[in-house]
């Protein structure tokens, strides 16, 4: 949990209510990051330190587990900091709450005289190595990048091992020692009432090392925050909302653990005449009356840049669906089709050649088209203005 979650109020930088559905909070996003994106605004350090606090924000209270976390703790205010280790990326010092370190904490509880229970101090344990935090960063993608594939960078704003002090903190030429209050294990025993239970060692704060001389770059937290530009291969027929995982470019580890992920959500812009059905992709063809009549041979544009043409039967209606095989959206799974739907097309306005050619077919059309929906209500009983009529 980060530290700052005390100090900024991430529904307020998205613009909602902290009682805001998911959805609600998605929407909020996505308009925000598309605003500020660095690639929509070249050079702006201003709408670039939007995006990343908008991100960050999103990060949070965008995840459902994060976001009960994030409101319990901004509930309980800052007798939150009373529980859990210390933040080793968070600054100068301080104790923040971490759900790991409270399970230890909680399975250690009543540990006195059972095998296996938690050691006293000095009994040589070391603090585990822990992994970095996974990142998550979004990359806006035009529609036939996502189609086609492409290389794109993203900014990601994380944590890094500190070049100073190569991860310990400590300062050049010096190296942290083991806590000498609880030789390293990073927690303490204590009795309370006839019980056990084992805290987070008071001299180290958890830690269960001691840097006497800090680095002087990093504070001694063994980690820098620091943007940073990393290369995303983007594969063939991504989809709108989909994430691609990039190992090892997330948050720095501590204590030597290893580095997180990064994860890349993609969202897709719309495309101004093609849309997506899946792996298909979709088509709205307009022709014309004597088209949908007579039948005709239509050309179709292609993602490929080539044509194809379909046969329009006599007689086909508005609203009907042609596939043309092959010609979708290609993955790893296979290629897509084009599902191209015709749509009758009716002129606004007539020349005087169409209107009398118009005004002849409507004379020499036998019936009404409405005929047999008459026949339909009719066979289905008396509406209830004939029941009046016949009363």
């Amino acid at each position: 949990m980060q530290r700052e979650w005390l100090e900024k109020d991430y529904y307020s930088i998205l613009g909602v209510a902290a009682s805001a559905t998911p959805k609600e909070i998605t929407a909020a996003y996505r308009k925000l990051a598309r605003k500020f994106h660095p690639d929509a605004n070249p050079g702006d350090s201003a709408a670039e330190d939007r995006f990343k606090e908008v991100s960050a924000a999103y990060e949070v209270v965008g995840d459902p587990d994060k976001r009960t976390e994030y409101d319990e703790v901004r509930r309980m205010g800052p007798s939150a900091s009373a529980f859990g280790g210390f933040d080793p990326t968070g600054g100068s010092g301080g104790a923040r709450f971490d759900s790991g370190d409270l399970g230890d904490l909680l399975g250690n509880l009543f540990t006195r005289g059972r095998p296996g229970g938690g050691g006293r101090a000095g009994s040589g344990q070391s603090v585990a190595p822990r992994r970095g935090a996974d990142v998550t960063s979004d990359l806006q993608l035009e529609f036939l990048d996502a189609i086609d594939g492409a290389t794109a960078s993203v900014s990601v704003d994380t944590n890094v091992r500190c070049d100073g002090c190569h991860g310990s903190g400590a300062a050049a030429g010096t190296a942290p020692r083991a806590c000498p209050s609880c030789g390293g294990a990073g927690s303490v025993e204590q009795s309370q009432g006839g019980f056990s239970f084992r805290r987070p060692c008071p001299s180290c704060a958890g830690v269960g090392r001691v840097i006497e001389q800090p680095c002087r770059v990093c504070g001694g937290t063994g980690a820098v925050r620091r943007p940073n530009l990393v290369k995303v291969r983007v594969p063939r027929g991504m989809r709108d909302g989909q994430q691609i995982r990039v190992k090892g470019k997330g948050g720095a580890g501590t204590n030597g653990g290893p580095v997180g992920d990064l994860y890349v959500r993609v969202h897709v812009a719309p495309h101004p005449a093609f849309g997506r059905d899946g792996d298909h992709l979709t088509l709205v063809v307009p022709i014309s009356y004597p088209e949908a009549a007579l039948g005709a041979d239509i050309e179709l544009p292609t993602l490929d840049g080539d044509n194809v043409t379909i046969r329009i039967p006599a007689g086909t209606r508005s609203g009907r669906t042609f596939r043309v095989r092959g010609r979708g959206v290609t993955t790893a799974k296979g290629t897509g089709d084009l599902l191209a739907t015709v749509e009758v097309v009716v002129p606004a306005d007539l020349s005087d050649a169409e209107r009398s050619a118009t005004e002849a077919l409507a004379a020499a059309l036998v019936g009404s088209p409405r005929d047999e929906l008459r026949e339909t209500v009719r066979a289905a009983g008396f509406t209830k203005g004939e029941e009046s009529d016949n009363a």
